[in-house]
């Protein structure tokens, strides 16, 4: 990434459309998508010509551990448990100064909270005092069942309430948030999930010389359908010879569905947070992950799978079916376990083709995207701005 900050005399030569950039990208999460989402972004951003990508990440995140840390331009100290958030909570006026103060040394133009996250109120405390824009990338306009934290999307609605735009990753989002009447007339800037890639991509489905392998793989809450998920599998050990094992791996509350896919001979179920350094053998193991999502925004494990070119077999909600329509490696179906079940078995009497990644879909596609539309937005706000000739 480009440190340097530009002095506020050389911000005072041309204007935010058309000079060097400086976006920052926060996500102050510790696990899951969210983290990883900010650094690809953000590494994406810096890439381009002409753009500056800064990270912010909390220090006790995934990505902040071991020895292949990310370039972290503000690394903010957030909290490992309930009480540490609290006193988080608590203490964030008397960390607002020192927050205010790193901010002004880095001059970004414009800020990109990548996923909201519980201490985003002190971010945009320090962004107002400093008269900086910022964009709120938003990934869920409705709280998932079981998913998130406590006033999760209070926190999100006072965060999307302040911002100056709103960036989407899916047409069933833009339209959620539109009929929510969360946009007003402010920009919203609707882009796509690029794959998460965790490695190099493995050798193709099927290659193992095994039964096929089928993949349940995320949070295990109500809305993923681990119930549809044992019924399809039901489904498929009744109607055909095809030998297959299948993994269930993610973690969750204890539940009767668990019970259900346990109680199976071929199912391994391990109900544990999986880090993101076991990520890519776990994908490389199966032939194809199965989502059986009974409602969805996008999925980030959808995106990991794309990456590593694995089969693919998703429910027909939500965000899933734009995310996952045009994947030549994935099918489609109705959200009940005869027509996942039918996917499946067509996957293996008629497997697609191996193919590349589809174009136009890459992080630095989505980079470029984004800074298109951010410097549109500004070109619009500097002729507002500029004096008007007299009449």
């Amino acid at each position: 990434m480009n440190p340097a900050a530009p002095s506020h005399a050389t911000l005072s030569h041309g204007t935010l459309s058309d000079r060097n950039l400086r976006i920052l990208v926060w996500q102050w999460g510790r696990r899951g998508a969210g983290p990883r989402f900010a650094v690809e972004l953000a590494a994406s951003l810096d890439a381009l010509e002409g753009v500056s990508g800064l990270l912010s990440l909390s220090t006790q995140s995934e990505q902040m551990q071991g020895p292949d840390k990310p370039d972290c331009a503000l690394p903010v100290d957030t909290y490992s448990g309930l009480a540490g958030y609290m006193w988080r909570v608590v203490s964030s006026p008397a960390r607002l100064p020192t927050l205010v103060a790193t901010l002004r040394r880095l001059s970004p133009d414009i800020a990109l909270c990548a996923m909201p996250a519980p201490l985003d109120l002190l971010m945009m405390s320090a962004l107002r005092v400093l008269g900086i824009r910022y964009y709120v990338v938003v990934h869920d306009a409705d709280a998932h069942p079981g998913d998130g934290f406590p006033m999760q999307m209070t926190l999100q609605r006072l965060l999307v309430r302040g911002a100056a735009g709103l960036v989407t990753l899916s047409g069933h989002i833009t339209r959620r948030l539109q009929d929510r009447g969360e946009v007003g007339g402010r920009p919203l800037i609707a882009l796509h999930h690029p794959p998460f890639s965790f490695g190099p991509a493995p050798l193709p489905p099927g290659r193992h010389g095994g039964p096929l392998r089928l993949l349940f793989f995320g949070r295990l809450l109500p809305y993923k359908g681990l119930g549809l998920f044992a019924e399809t599998l039901d489904r498929l050990a009744a109607r055909t010879p095809i030998p297959f094992a299948a993994r269930v791996i993610g973690q969750g509350p204890e539940t009767v569905a668990l019970a259900s896919l346990r109680a199976m001979a071929h199912v391994q179920v391990e109900n544990r947070w999986v880090p993101e350094a076991e990520i890519g053998a776990l994908l490389a193991w199966a032939d194809a992950v199965v989502l059986c999502h009974t409602e969805a925004s996008q999925s980030g494990v959808a995106a990991a799978a794309v990456a590593a070119r694995r089969w693919v077999v998703a429910t027909r909600v939500g965000g899933l079916v734009e995310q996952l329509q045009d994947e030549t490696l994935a099918r489609l179906a109705a959200p009940d376990a005869e027509s996942l079940a039918d996917a499946v078995i067509s996957l293996v009497r008629d497997p697609p083709p191996e193919a590349g990644q589809r174009e136009g879909r890459s992080w630095r596609d989505l980079a470029a995207s984004l800074v298109a539309e951010l410097r549109a937005g500004l070109a619009d706000r500097d002729a507002a701005a500029s004096p008007k000739p007299p009449q």
